[in-house]
């Protein structure tokens, strides 16, 4: 079949429509907002896709996945399994990453593990991990009648008397030992000092290298690797003196002792305990408490309240207080910024000094005399939050702490083993932090010799290719640590187009909601080049879309319309781009051919005089830069992708304002200063986070609609004659609404392994509301009627 056919399409706002759309080709719905688009794409044709696709596995499997509703339309055919790539940013997870998210950074790991060559984490030195075999032909390299001494290192500067190591070796039968460079006789009596370090070493062999020595070698070595845990040292006499070499079964440092664990994946994963910083497990930010939240207003003293977490009323409280300003001399009516630093520092860490405490109880009845140092209020706070059981309490506590880069890791996520493998001199971290654009150059540029070429050219084909699949849809900008929370919608779109690229999926109908939004009109071409590759390998694309470049470039376009809500879902014009060009009917198409342009304004908005000004800007790309925003005027910030666009607003000017207006203190991007704020009374934020919540949620309780609409009613004559408040006008709580289907309008009935059906509330008709509170009307209609 080479068409799918819909007939009697009727999901939200469609109205019954038939169309036939041609597969394996790149279909654009176009039309107005509201005209039924994603009720055609995602509604009907992606769940009906999907919904098919689950019910052709075994009952066995659905029972794991979600169950979707059937859409409401009569007949459908020609679909194909369905893929949604719809534009919303779903990692929620502080965890996950760009490299997560698109499965490079599980390449990486396993690159790491592989040919990764581990550093001493203290002294950066590389260590080698051989086997017995190839220490022992390391050791028949050395020049032919050489003296050697075997040695198992058993502790490296170490205090300590050591007096059971040594009674060991004595018991195994070993001669002699050396300590601290001197060799010593275990015959003789051996007393080491308790207070000073100490390193010992056992004397396991004395051999001349010859050819005849191999087998009388093996053995020594593999004794020495077995009584010191995997180590041997090799000193062999020289004329100028002794040389020592190390050798490990382990990856060991000779040095400083530190060992790290065998290279596995898991080693480099920030969500595996083996691989995470055991101080911020992974996350790279660790939740402190701020002072500047428990102190947000120094112009204020303590009596005053200026310390939110201490009730000055408090008797115990007040007790530390009092006594610290006994001790140190100071007023606890004195605005913090009027007290001298030192006493300010004393209050937040604390001092060793011992301040004398005097504390009543509430009732008198109590009084308590003691001595002691104060921790400081950080500190207590830090105390009560990790000791309290109640939710409540640390709900509480969390308001006044800011999430900080974790001290530990340096907000890298990983153990300091980790980050001590290298290849060409970069750790995984380092690699990460790359943009896709640099690290598709530095792995393409790697030098490797021919064995870790070997076993790294699957994994580098892995990496590459989907550095390249970034790349073709404009995103080469972004790094591979990237938190995937951070990203816009259309990011986080193109980045799961990317991955579908990389999975070379045939045969499959892919949905995808206007993908070109954000993008510079320079970056189009290669996002468009990139769904034409998906179309030309076999698959049937269908893109919601306003973009005229793309529009242009499509095999064929359903435009929807004419108007929104219930003045659209009718289909205005469909076919080629020449055929809905010159389609009077199609809104669309009077634009693209321009016989309707939007009119420019001869004359600009002239402002009310004021700006906001923004000096030295420079958190991720930004360069330093100075900004001026004049007021009162409709303001443009654009620029390619990655230019720096969204640092700029959603990083610094929308926190650094909400800061000053709200006189908060939030984590903002790296800038110089900023004024102008005292202008402004208000700011908000309008992003592209989902507005509801709760299944409930419409548009009317969302901007605050239903509020209003269910005061009215309660107020009309008949609604007090019955005692009726707003309350009763509620769908979300027990009076006025059906209690049979609890205000949702319909009643789920559980198909276990098949789809739940949902039906019409019997009761009350989909009307949500009871008989009682429908009998009251405003202007001949009910409540349900308004909605």
């Amino acid at each position: 079949m080479d068409k799918i056919i819909i007939k009697g399409a009727r999901e939200h706002n469609l109205k019954n429509i038939d169309l036939e759309l041609p597969r394996d080709k790149l279909i654009v719905v176009s039309g107005i907002s509201g005209s039924g688009k994603s009720s055609l794409a995602f509604d009907t044709i992606f769940a009906e896709g999907q919904r098919r696709y689950v019910e052709s596995l075994s009952s066995y499997a659905r029972q794991f996945l979600g169950r979707l509703d059937k859409p409401d339309l009569d007949y459908i055919e020609g679909l194909s399994p369905a893929i949604s790539i719809e534009q919303k940013t779903t990692h929620r997870n502080p965890r996950s990453t760009v490299g997560t998210v698109t499965e490079i950074y599980d390449y990486l790991r396993l690159l790491f593990a592989r040919i990764g060559k581990p550093h001493c984490p203290q002294c950066g030195k590389e260590i080698k991990e051989q086997s017995v075999d190839q220490i022992i032909d390391t050791i028949m390299t050395y020049p032919e009648g050489s003296k050697i001494i075997l040695l198992a290192p058993l502790v490296k500067n170490k205090k300590g008397e050591h007096q059971k190591i040594i009674d060991d070796a004595k018991k195994a039968g070993f001669a002699r030992v050396r300590i601290n460079g001197m060799t010593l006789n275990l015959e003789d009596e051996i007393h080491l000092e308790k207070n000073k370090k100490h390193t010992i070493d056992i004397i396991v062999d004395r051999i001349k290298i010859s050819d005849s020595v191999r087998k009388r070698l093996a053995e020594s070595v593999e004794t020495c690797l077995d009584i010191a845990d995997g180590q041997i040292i090799v000193v062999m006499k020289k004329d100028d003196g002794e040389h020592s070499e190390f050798f490990s079964r382990k990856n060991s440092c000779a040095d400083c002792g530190i060992s790290i664990p065998e290279l596995q994946p898991r080693l480099f994963s920030f969500n595996n305990p083996e691989g995470a910083c055991p101080e911020c497990s992974g996350i790279g930010m660790t939740l402190e408490f701020d002072k500047d939240l428990v102190i947000p207003d120094m112009s204020i003293s303590f009596n005053e309240g200026a310390v939110k977490t201490h009730n000055p009323e408090a008797n115990w409280h007040r007790s530390w207080f009092e006594g610290l300003a006994k001790h140190y001399d100071f007023s606890l009516d004195t605005p913090f910024d009027k007290l001298p630093e030192k006493i300010v520092d004393i209050i937040l860490y604390g001092t060793d000094d011992k301040i004398d405490v005097k504390y009543v109880n509430k009732k008198n009845t109590g009084k308590f005399e003691y001595s002691s140092s104060f921790k400081g209020i950080l500190a207590e706070l830090k105390r009560r939050y990790l000791e309290s059981s109640s939710n409540y309490i640390k709900d509480w506590l969390e308001g006044f702490m800011s999430q900080n880069e974790c001290s530990a890791c340096g907000g890298k996520r990983l153990r300091k083993e980790s980050l001590a493998v290298r290849i060409n001199n970069k750790n995984i971290y380092e690699t990460t932090k790359m943009s896709v654009h640099e690290a598709a150059d530095f792995f393409v540029n790697l030098e490797l010799n021919e064995t870790e070429k070997m076993i790294s050219s699957q994994i580098m084909k892995e990496i590459n290719s989907r550095l390249q699949f970034m790349k073709s849809v404009g995103l080469e900008y972004l790094d591979l640590e990237r938190k995937a929370s951070t990203l816009s919608g259309g990011e986080a779109q193109r980045i799961r187009l990317a991955t579908q690229i990389g999975s070379s999926l045939v045969g499959v109908l892919y949905i995808l909601d206007e993908p070109t939004i954000g993008l510079h009109q320079r970056d189009n071409q290669r996002l468009i080049e990139t769904l034409e590759h998906l179309r030309d390998i076999g698959n049937t694309l269908i893109v919601v879309e306003h973009d005229e470049q793309t529009l242009r470039t499509a095999d064929y376009i359903v435009d929807l319309g004419p108007g929104a809500g219930v003045h659209g879902g009718w289909v205005t014009a469909q076919g080629t781009y020449d055929e809905v060009l010159n389609n009077t009917a199609s809104l669309t198409g009077q634009y693209l051919s321009g016989k309707i342009m939007i009119d420019v304004p001869e004359k600009r908005r002239e402002g009310n005089g004021s700006s906001i000004n923004i000096t030295g800007a420079e958190e991720h790309n930004l360069k330093s830069i100075d900004v001026e925003f004049p007021l009162g005027k409709f303001i443009v910030i654009t620029g390619v992708s990655g230019s720096g666009k969204s640092t700029l607003m959603g990083d610094i000017l929308y926190p650094a304002l909400h800061n000053q207006v709200n006189r908060v203190h939030k984590k903002t991007g790296s800038f110089k200063a900023i004024s102008g704020a005292e202008n402004i009374d208000k700011i908000i934020n309008i992003d592209q986070s989902a507005i509801g919540r709760t299944p409930r949620s419409n548009p009317a309780t969302y901007v605050g609609l239903f509020t209003p609409i269910r005061d009215l009613f309660s107020n009309l004559p008949e609604s007090k004659a019955r005692g009726y408040k707003p309350g009763r006008f509620s769908f979300n709580v027990k009076g006025g609404r059906c209690e049979h289907c609890h205000g949702d309008g319909t009643k789920k009935i559980e198909m276990h392994f098949l789809s739940d059906v949902f039906v019409t509330c019997d009761v009350c008709g989909g009307r949500r509301f009871n008989r009682e509170t429908l009998d009251i009307r405003y202007k001949g209609k009910n409540i349900h009627e308004v909605l």
